[in-house]
C-alpha cells in the first residue's frame, strides 16, 4: 500500500522506514535514490548484508531514543508500516514530531496500522499460529482515523495535507501526511 501512495518525484530522494524489521521487505521492493531503515532488532550481519544491497540500516529503539539519527530536512519520505500500534502514545507523539523534523519541505510521512475492529480477529489468528502472539502482545492500542488525525496535527502536520483510507478489506488503515 505504501508504494502506491508515494509520488514518483519523491523517489529521486531518500526514504526512511521506521521499524523496518530484520528483513525490510518494503525497502527491498521500493525504488528510491537512497534507502534507510531503523529498528531495534538489527544485527550487525543484517546491517552489513543489506548495505551491500544499497540499504542503510541503523539500530534505533523508539521506546528509548528521542531522536531519529538523521539531520533536519534530510529525507523525502518516512514510512512507519505496522509500527504505530506498537508504541505507547507518549513515545508515538515524540516520534511523530521527529519524523516531521527529518522530512524535507513537501516530504511525506506514510503509515499503516491495523484497524481498531481487527483486534479480536488478530487474537484468534495468533491462537492458531497464523500470526505471532509475541508481536500481537506488543500492541499498545488500536487506532481509528479519528485517533490518528490529532496525533499528526499535534506533531505539526497541517490537516490539509493529511489523507487517510483503508486497505486489505478495511482491515488496515493508511495515512499520508505532507510536511
Amino acid at each position: 500500500m505504501a508504494n502506491t501512495l508515494i509520488p514518483p518525484a519523491l523517489r529521486e530522494g531518500s526514504v526512511l522506514d521506521v521499524g523496518c524489521g530484520s528483513y525490510p521487505t518494503f525497502l527491498k521492493q521500493t525504488r528510491f535514490a537512497e534507502k534507510f531503515g531503523v529498528d531495534r532488532v538489527l544485527s550487525s550481519s543484517t546491517i552489513d548484508r543489506l548495505r551491500e544491497e544499497g540499504i542503510g540500516l541503523q539500530p534505533f529503539d523508539a521506546d528509548r531514543e528521542d531522536h531519529l539519527p538523521f539531520d533536519d530536512g534530510s529525507l523525502s519520505v518516512v514510512t512507519m508500516l505496522a509500527v504505530y500500534e506498537h508504541l505507547a502514545e507518549d513515545r508515538l507523539k515524540l516520534l511523530l514530531r521527529d519524523v516531521r523534523r527529518v522530512l524535507q519541505p513537501q516530504g511525506i510521512f506514510v503509515m499503516t496500522t491495523p484497524a481498531h475492529w481487527t483486534e479480536p480477529l488478530l487474537t484468534l489468528m495468533s491462537s492458531v499460529g497464523l500470526i505471532s502472539r509475541e508481536e500481537l502482545d506488543e500492541h499498545q492500542r488500536s487506532h481509528r482515523h479519528e485517533d490518528i488525525r490529532p496525533l499528526l496535527a499535534e506533531a505539526g502536520f497541517p490537516s490539509k495535507g493529511v489523507r487517510m483510507g483503508y486497505f486489505e478489506a478495511r482491515m488496515n488503515i493508511w495515512a499520508l501526511a505532507e510536511k
